[in-house]
């Protein structure tokens, strides 16, 4: 039974589950940048490029082996267009997830620069009381 103790001492951590949020979050925030690296800035990068799908493009390197019907099976490429397409999503998405943290990065410093900044101290009641008392000597004399 320690181990089981044990186990759920750890899982209940705050830190486990604070990691298990941020992995859910990071998983449904990469599904927002992916889509909008797919479906809102790579069709007119498309279009400046000439329409060319890069997905296409590949180097054969030998023909198809024959099959035993007698016809040639898949050539052998290096289908080196996939790649170059998915370099450029991944520079793309990384570039949008950079402004992002730089974005929050800058929030944060704005909002520790406001709570840095000294505060006019409380005054208690007490002080309060004798600040008026003093106001009401300073008149009589």
């Amino acid at each position: 039974m320690g181990l089981l103790n044990d186990f759920k001492a750890f899982a209940l951590k705050g830190n486990v589950i604070d990691l298990a949020v941020g992995v859910i979050i990071g998983a449904a925030f990469g599904k927002i940048v992916t889509s909008l690296v797919e479906d809102v800035l790579m069709p007119p990068l498309g279009m400046l490029t000439g329409k060319i799908d890069f997905t296409k493009l590949a180097f054969k390197l030998a023909d198809g082996a024959p099959n035993a019907d007698g016809t040639l099976g898949d050539p052998v490429m290096i289908r080196y267009g996939n790649f170059l397409q998915i370099t450029l999503q991944f520079l793309i998405v990384a570039f949008v997830i950079f402004l992002i943290v730089q974005a929050m990065m800058k929030l944060e410093r704005k909002k520790e620069e406001a709570v840095a900044a000294p505060a006019e101290p409380e005054v208690s009641a007490q002080e309060k009381l004798l600040a008026e008392i003093r106001d009401l000597l300073k008149t009589r004399n």
